[in-house]
């Protein structure tokens, strides 16, 4: 606590006010992160696009938002990995949380005719599934750190997720 402490420029006693532990700190901190990328989806679920557009902008977006917390914010990456790692509850409500949105759209998709599947929920749950290289935090670090071309494999792995929702047209 005391190194936190210092970084924001008061005492421990100050930090102890707001948070019992370094524990609740990151939980917050780790709220506050996974909570941006949701804001983000919800935005991009909410549009007038269609099922298909949304989709594809939504996990390009969430792929885009997480490999740019491991590039440009690496401590904030660390701690949601090892939130995943550990399976925090946050973590796991957050991913409830991805694929009740996923569920939504794969409605929408399916009352519009742009996609040929009979169970929305189990198609967000393949969709969160096939996605995972490029939602999970340590999948991203591994490509990235191995040179992989994310947003080639990006792009192949949502084209093939259409496919498998029956994508029409």
């Amino acid at each position: 606590m005391a190194d936190i402490a210092s970084e924001l420029g008061m005492s421990p006693a100050n930090v102890y006010r707001f948070f019992p532990s370094r524990d609740a700190i990151n939980e917050s901190i780790c709220g506050r992160l996974v909570n941006e990328v949701a804001d983000l989806a919800f935005a991009i679920a909410r549009t007038n696009a269609s099922a298909t557009e949304k989709l594809d902008q939504l996990l390009t977006a969430v792929h885009r938002h997480n490999k740019m917390t491991l590039v440009k914010e690496r401590y904030m990456h660390d701690l949601i990995a090892a939130a995943t790692r550990e399976n925090w509850a946050i973590i796991k409500a957050h991913i409830a949380r991805m694929v009740t949105i996923f569920e939504t759209i794969v409605r929408e998709g399916i009352e519009a005719g742009e996609f040929d599947v009979e169970d929305a929920a189990e198609a967000a749950r393949a969709v969160k599934l096939a996605f995972m290289p490029f939602f999970h935090p340590i999948l991203i670090q591994h490509c990235v750190q191995h040179g992989e071309d994310t947003e080639a494999g990006l792009r192949d792995q949502i084209r093939f997720i259409l496919k498998a929702l029956g994508k029409s047209g």
